[in-house]
């Protein structure tokens, strides 16, 4: 069983999946996840959509939604009793439920971990307590489980294999169906719910300053897997600017893009990965960031950021999210003949940040280990 709760977790997940299928046809995937899940042949019991949303207030509004679906696969734990529970970040409801599995006796693989180098180091104890096996995507992480002596492996991440740069943005455009003679910038909103809401209206506003200075601009939206396409239609019938919105071909899309305004994510990383200029937009409910910023050890929330330690890419939160300022950095991204190759100097910075290739491949190879030992 396999429980990825947002769209990073289901696309990392998936990639994991689909090098198991390749390992061992004979494996049974159920879980809850996504669409890259389900193409991996996963049984998906519940999507995560039910469950993607940022920030602790936000959690405590949906909590009893949350907690129906918690109850539901605890359930299904209790009935299936699978071989290994294979956890994709998420940790609020995955360490939850890690207890629940040490309960059962069923093995737990940590996929991709808590963020305890940020926040919450007390997380560690928990997990020695509940899971059996760590797999982390990044090098640094290594020592922390290993000085509280629970077993730890660093697989890679996978986007070094899964992101690669194979058209010029001349070409992506061709491919995407946009005007050459027009610069491009994309609305990268999040793939929750909360997180567009609360930055796509102040994105659109900076997009329409932006062609009100620059008549051949194109704006272009690309809709996360699992997000509700109602969602960024309810916003966009409120703004005046024409918004191209895509659906899949996410890496040609990204690739079209002259500049970019993202939510910060795993999907800064794929845009660095990319090789295009961008820059971080995020905000969440007042009281979600006054906690937060008491709670968190580190100074940045873009992962560029956190595995160059050095600030790469320019981070804009709460109060400095406005259109005005989001206007300014875009038309300084647009306008600036070294945003190109000032985007290529971060894409091979973060590259060697990320460590070994083959994460997807090594991770499968991890669970494949695991199951044998069982």
């Amino acid at each position: 069983m396999v429980i990825a709760g947002e769209a990073s977790g289901d696309a990392h997940a998936g990639r994991m999946l689909a090098e198991l299928k390749a390992l061992d046809h004979d494996i049974s995937v159920t879980g809850v996840g996504g669409d890259t899940m389900r193409a991996a042949g996963a049984n998906i019991i519940v999507d995560f959509s039910e469950l993607a949303v940022m920030g602790l207030v936000e959690v405590l509004k949906r909590y009893r939604h949350i907690k129906k679906i918690f109850n539901q696969v605890v359930n299904q734990l209790k009935t299936e009793k699978p071989d290994l529970l294979i956890l994709v970040d998420y940790p609020g409801f995955n360490l939850k439920l890690a207890k629940v599995a040490k309960k059962l006796g069923i093995p737990v693989l940590y996929y991709i971990s808590p963020k305890v180098w940020a926040w919450r180091a007390g997380r560690v104890k928990t997990i020695k307590k509940s899971v059996d096996h760590m797999a982390v995507l990044f090098p640094f992480e290594v020592p922390i489980y290993e000085a509280e002596g629970i077993p730890v492996s660093c697989v890679g991440h996978p986007l070094v294999d899964a992101v690669k740069k194979q058209k010029t943005t001349k070409q992506a455009k061709i491919k995407m169906g946009l005007k050459l003679n027009k610069r491009v910038i994309g609305l990268f909103p999040g793939s929750r719910r909360s997180e567009v809401e609360a930055l796509l209206p102040v994105m659109l506003e900076a997009a329409e300053r932006v062609q009100m200075r620059h008549a051949n601009v194109d704006i272009v939206l690309p809709v996360a897997s699992g997000l509700d396409r109602d969602v960024v239609e309810r916003i966009l019938a409120k703004s005046k600017v024409q918004v191209k919105v895509v659906e899949g071909d996410f890496y040609q899309l990204t690739a079209a893009c002259d500049a970019i305004v993202a939510a910060s994510g795993t999907v800064t990383l794929e845009i660095a990965l990319l090789g295009i200029p961008h820059f971080i937009s995020y905000r969440v409910a007042p009281m979600t960031y006054r906690i937060l910023k008491r709670l968190v050890r580190i100074p940045y929330v873009g992962l560029c950021n956190i595995v160059t330690s050095k600030p790469v890419i320019l981070e804009l939160l709460q109060e400095d999210v406005t259109a005005e300022r989001l206007e300014q950095e875009l038309n300084g991204l647009l306008n600036n003949k070294e945003s190109k190759q000032h985007a290529e100097e971060i894409r091979q910075q973060v590259l060697t940040a990320l460590g070994p290739s083959g994460g997807a491949h090594n991770a499968a190879q991890l669970v494949i280990k695991l199951l044998g030992t069982k």
